[in-house]
């Protein structure tokens, strides 16, 4: 088979792990790729179904992906958690599709794609294993490790379990070897659901000699951890990301809210005081450390005064960057059957105020950096702009603000020291030092 290929990649970045490796697929079998989707004669569609808005802008993908066969588009591959948890109903409706995979079928795209031009529309959800090469989609100095997949937290308004199932951890040595092979990396981020839970289905929490252990391989400069559940960040983490350098200073930690009553409808393990105890902690242990979470507004039976007590937390605790999202019913989930759902415009509201609080915290911290020197690495030119885009320690790349300067020339990849002029929007401003 001799056709080009394209992709549209929703959802997490774990879900961009999983898309790169179908486009490895694609390049074992020495077809070429596209970024113009209007030259594609096979487009695949990576799908999220984390929630249901995601679930429509996949539909929608599709369906926009179709409106190409009049063209040179020949075959639509649906792929990822969409046919993983809906395939039965999916397969039957959605006949723009030609072709369905789940999240580990890599292996069976072009069986699968033989098939389909053979004339067949064709279900292998679950018939495949996941692919092994990948084709990086980030810039070239940035990459990520998925270290695990599914989940065992049961939070009950989450249908990762459903869709991904069970925890597993993959192979020290095989993340190690795939970390070698992904060449000279500036930055790795290291991603799963539960990042710090790593090991633990196999009896023993191994997330801290994992780090050891990519630390030492010399094609990595910089090491950032997302997704690292509260009750999971240890002493020995703690200790671990304070005295390696190689790690940045940075914890993404998702709470999802701060009272007690809400975070046990949740299913969520902490308590208000222990978030905040653990917060101290880290702050205290790694002077100058920057943290992310997120929240979730508008849980069923949410009071007024919750929603209050959550923006008192978000005073307290003073985190660098945090995401808000309004809470999204999920058939399946235990938090559906639950009473008192709210309406959405509540939900939307509530969100808007959370973010309100959070954006004067950011700005306030922002603000700090104005006539200081920060170190920047470069990601790419911004030629409306006319200027470069790179990040500071305290912004992960896709979720948080970015740092614009000018320079005579800059590199991607390399680190540049960068005088902060201003700030606007949740970014930096400023210009490099000559």
């Amino acid at each position: 088979m001799n056709k080009v290929f394209g992709m549209i990649s929703l959802g997490c970045d774990k879900n961009r792990v999983d898309g790169e490796r179908l486009l490895g697929e694609v390049r074992r079998h020495g077809c070429p790729i596209t970024d113009d989707i209007q030259q594609a004669q096979v487009l695949i569609v990576n799908t999220c179904a984390f929630l249901n808005d995601a679930r429509k802008e996949a539909i929608e993908a599709i369906l926009e992906g179709n409106s190409h066969r009049s063209g040179k588009l020949e075959k639509i591959v649906v792929a990822g958690c969409l046919p993983e948890k809906f395939v039965d109903e999916l397969y039957p409706a959605l006949t723009e599709g030609d072709v369905f995979l789940g999240v580990s079928d890599c292996s069976e795209l072009f069986p699968a794609l033989e098939r389909a031009y053979a004339g067949e529309r064709v279900n292998a959800v679950h018939t495949g294993c996941e692919g092994g090469e990948r084709v990086i989609t980030t810039p070239p100095h940035l990459k990520y490790l998925k270290i695990a997949d599914g989940c065992c937290n049961h939070c009950t308004y989450c249908l990762i379990p459903a869709i991904r199932g069970k925890y597993r951890s993959y192979p020290m040595e095989q993340l190690i070897a795939e970390a070698k092979s992904l060449g000279d990396t500036h930055e790795l981020v290291l991603v799963a659901q539960d990042t710090t839970r790593y090991g633990v289905d196999t009896g023993e929490n191994l997330f801290v000699p994992l780090l050891k252990k990519l630390s030492e391989l010399d094609n990595i400069c910089h090491i950032r951890l997302l997704y690292c559940y509260p009750e999971v960040v240890t002493d020995e983490l703690i200790a671990e990301v304070r005295d390696n350098p190689k790690i940045i200073k940075y914890l993404d930690i998702p709470l999802q809210h701060s009272e007690d009553r809400v975070l046990k409808l949740m299913g969520r393990q902490g308590t208000r005081e222990s978030y905040l105890q653990l917060i101290q902690k880290l702050r205290r242990e790694i002077p100058g450390i920057a943290l992310r979470s997120t929240f979730i507004a508008g849980f069923p039976t949410e009071t007024e005064e919750e929603v209050e007590g959550l923006k008192e937390f978000l005073s307290k605790a003073r985190f660098e960057n945090c995401g808000f999202f309004a809470y999204s019913r999920e058939e399946g989930t235990p938090a559906y059957k639950l009473k008192g759902q709210l309406p959405a415009r509540t939900k939307q509201r509530r969100v808007r105020a959370l973010y309100k609080v959070q954006e004067a915290i950011a700005d306030e911290y922002l603000a700090s950096f104005v006539g200081k020197t920060v170190r920047v690495v470069c990601d790419e030119v911004d030629f409306a702009r006319g200027c470069f885009v790179g990040r500071t320690y305290f912004q992960a790349y896709g979720v948080d603000g970015v740092t614009y300067f000018t320079a005579p020339h800059a590199t991607t990849g390399e680190e540049y020291d960068v005088v902060i002029e201003r700030t606007k929007a949740g970014n930096l401003i400023g210009q490099a030092k000559e």
